[in-house]
């Protein structure tokens, strides 16, 4: 979290791999990203980094299932067929994978986005404001099946957000102000978020 311009996008394309970082070191695991061509960030990205954007980015002809699997058909491999029945479960959309985008709600559409993130069983998910175009129950929703995701899935999430309600799903808030970390919390509260964050732009 932050002031809008402090760097939260930022870091967190570098940490996806998806920027290049000018100094410091940014890893997955044990892998330095720096230190891989372009062909192996590709390659790290499909299979041990998952997606979650604002703008859900789904493909308006795919049903939600086809969305959901593509990352895999697109690197050539078959969906294990109990871990797409557990993540379908978990984002609750085991009765709409025959639907396209335009016929879901837009809670509907961020959760296929979360399962196609989830579906490679990527080792970490990044999600850049994941809520920010749905409305508080929907974005709620989301939350909470990021938060499950965690708890049952044993994934890793990281998010970028601007909403302290949002921030307090998760176990650990980062405060960035001009491209640095400048405060943290642990099992933060959204009053103690919104605290901290009023504390940075005064």
């Amino acid at each position: 979290m932050g002031p809008s311009g402090s760097g939260k996008s930022t870091l967190m394309h570098c940490l996806a791999g998806l920027d290049t970082v000018t100094s410091g070191s940014a890893r997955i695991g044990g892998t330095e990203l720096s230190s891989l061509s372009e062909r192996q960030l590709t390659a790290l990205r499909r299979d041990r980094v998952g997606f979650v954007f604002q703008g859900f980015n789904l493909m308006p002809t795919l049903t939600a299932l086809e969305n959901i699997t593509l990352p895999l058909r697109l690197a050539g491999r078959r969906p294990d067929a109990a871990w797409l029945e557990a993540v379908v479960a978990t984002v609750a959309l085991t009765d709409r994978l025959g639907h396209r985008p335009a016929e879901l709600s837009g809670g509907q559409q961020q959760r296929v986005a979360v399962a196609r993130a989830l579906i490679s069983r990527p080792e970490i998910v990044f999600a850049d404001e994941p809520t920010g175009n749905l409305d508080s129950r929907s974005g709620a929703e989301i939350l909470g099946f990021l938060r499950d995701c965690v708890r049952e899935l044993g994934q890793t999430v990281v998010m970028v957000t601007h909403d302290p309600a949002a921030a307090s799903y998760a176990d650990r808030v980062l405060f960035l102000a001009d491209g640095h970390v400048v405060d943290e919390l642990h099992e933060p509260s959204a009053a103690a978020v919104l605290d901290r964050m009023l504390g940075l732009e005064s």
